[in-house]
Formats: structure tokens, C-alpha cells, sequence
């Protein structure tokens, strides 16, 4: 199997930027080292750090990386392993939360599927992610 390559310029801006978080600290050994604490900890939600939502105990955030447009990862702020180790109301307003994201499903459309996922297996993503994140946050139910 030979290795594809895929150009993907937009990543070396998150790179530069999730380095740059890194580097000015804010946060402890082993959150920093949390691609998942660092998002929690980006702000309230916005086109730049993609979350689409933020309760007071979870927040949904695009997948900088998706499978398809509107990929969408819903968690707890709080840094914690296992699902067992959630508090109730923890799990309660994920379990809402994932439950208002399936409900927020961005349509397809004509067109969004094409011979590349068969014949090259490559997806194409068919808008920006901040396209996608204004959509996402337009149709977010109340």
C-alpha cells in the first residue's frame, strides 16, 4: 500500500496556535497535556475555538479533525477518565447535551457524496469548519 498524501494547510495555523496555548501555561501538568481541557478552557464559544455550546457542566466542541461536516464532540469541562467517574449532574446535562446535538444534525444535501469515498477513500469536506460551527450554533436548540 503506498503512502497518500493530502495537502491540508489550515492545520499548521491550529498547530501554531494549540502550541502557543501550551507554551503560556494557565493550566496544570496534566490538563495542558488535555487536548480536551485546553478546549474546555477556550472561552465561551466562538468560530475560532469551535465550541458550539457550553453548559455549566459540559460543552459540545466541531471535531477540528471530522469524519463528516457537523462532527461534533460533546463533554464534561471538568478533566475526568472514565464515564463511571461523572458526577450526576455531570452526566445528566452530557446525556442533554448529546441528545441536542443529534437533534442539530446538519442536513445533506444533494451532491455531498461523490466517487472519492469509494474510489480514492478520501472524504471531502464540502465547507469551511466555520461555516459549519455558524450552522451548527444557528440550528442549536434553545
Amino acid at each position: 500500500m503506498s503512502l497518500e498524501h493530502l495537502w491540508a494547510g489550515w492545520r499548521r495555523e491550529y498547530i501554531v496556535e494549540a502550541t502557543e496555548r501550551e507554551r503560556a501555561g494557565g493550566l496544570s501538568q496534566d490538563e495542558a497535556a488535555c487536548v480536551f481541557c485546553r478546549l474546555a478552557a477556550s472561552g465561551a464559544p466562538s468560530e475560532d475555538n469551535l465550541v458550539v455550546w457550553r453548559g455549566e457542566l459540559t460543552f459540545v466542541v466541531m471535531n477540528a479533525y471530522p469524519y463528516a461536516s457537523g462532527h461534533v464532540l460533546v463533554m464534561p469541562l471538568r478533566h475526568v477518565g472514565p464515564l463511571s467517574d461523572l458526577t450526576e449532574g455531570e452526566s445528566a446535562e452530557l446525556w442533554s447535551a448529546t441528545q441536542r446535538a443529534a437533534a442539530t444534525i446538519l442536513p445533506r444535501w444533494s451532491g455531498d457524496t461523490n466517487f472519492m469515498t469509494s474510489v480514492a477513500e478520501t472524504r471531502v469536506m464540502p465547507e469551511t469548519l466555520q461555516l459549519s460551527w455558524k450552522r451548527l450554533t444557528d440550528a442549536w436548540p434553545g
